[in-house]
């Protein structure tokens, strides 16, 4: 398990997240991409670590194949941008993959659009780590193959 603070940046060095408070990770598991796994390896507290992550080993390339135009009956009344649904409502369309987030991304009259790519699918970063503590996983943590920190995963 490894405890992480960093600084999320696109390549225009704009800020994108901040974690100020250490969150764990397990290694060797499905909390974290495996370039940050890679870059990890031999690593103690206190050790810093500036990553550039291409999309492709990030969150993917953007695919426009995942924007849905849905009818906005289908949806519930209290309806606002960024909101996110797991999978869509009955009634839309049957092509869209079932097991993926969707966000609303604009609402109009008739149409919701629904996005279900990764907010930050298609988009180079740069990653500041700092590893800030490292312990042996439990049999648990490693049987779950998670800490159950969720923000690096890409299902």
């Amino acid at each position: 398990m490894v405890a992480l603070t960093w600084t999320l940046k696109d390549t225009l060095g704009d800020t994108l997240d901040v974690l100020e408070s250490p969150v764990e990770f397990l290694v060797g598991g499905e909390d974290l991409l495996a370039k940050i796994e890679e870059a990890l390896q031999g690593h103690e507290p206190g050790d810093r670590i500036d990553l550039h992550l291409e999309p492709e080993e990030a969150f993917g390339d953007y695919d426009e194949q995942l924007v849905f135009l849905e009818p906005r009956p289908l949806f519930p009344a209290q309806l606002e941008e960024g909101m996110t649904f797991e999978g869509l409502p009955a009634g839309t369309n049957p092509d869209a993959p079932k097991d993926i987030l969707y966000t609303v991304t604009e609402i109009y009259p008739e149409h919701v659009v629904l996005d279900g790519n990764h907010p930050l699918a298609g988009i180079a970063l740069r990653l500041q780590l700092k590893v800030e503590a490292v312990r042996d996983a439990t049999e648990e943590e490693v049987g779950r193959g998670s800490a159950g920190t969720g923000f690096f995963r890409v299902n």
